[in-house]
């Protein structure tokens, strides 16, 4: 069964992704709002993470990747939280105007965290078993 569950939250990790890689280029007005000053336009940045994102959707998809893909995953909503912490220590609002509320924040602070226990499972899932799966 636990074969199964990891396949599964691969695929739907894959999904998420690329779903979130995709809205990225759809609409970068929306997320650059939320990015923190650092060298380079916003969009840019925007842009760079929506490929990250699009990476994490395919490396979910092929199985040779998965596992690397799990660390990658944790490892990038890690480096991406700054502009969450950003938005919420500045109430930002996104580029269609709505914003958080601070239990908005907190929920989405326990979703990302959720994210990465659940990236690094993937990750460790594969280790344990040892071999591909």
């Amino acid at each position: 069964m636990k074969p199964l569950i990891w396949h599964a939250v691969c695929l739907l990790a894959s999904l998420f992704w690329l779903y979130a890689g995709y809205l990225h280029f759809a609409t970068p007005e929306w997320f650059a709002p939320i990015v923190p000053p650092i060298p380079g336009s916003a969009v840019f940045w925007v842009y760079v993470s929506g490929v990250a994102e699009l990476a994490l959707g395919i490396g979910f998809l092929v199985p040779a990747l998965r596992h690397i893909t799990g660390l990658a995953s944790a490892v990038f909503l890690v480096c991406v939280y700054p502009a969450n912490i950003y938005m919420w220590i500045y109430d930002l609002e996104l580029g269609d105007g709505s914003s958080l509320s601070t239990e908005g924040h907190v929920i989405r602070l326990a979703l990302q965290i959720f994210g990465i226990l659940l990236s690094l499972w993937v990750w460790r899932y594969r280790r344990a078993a040892g071999k591909g799966v």
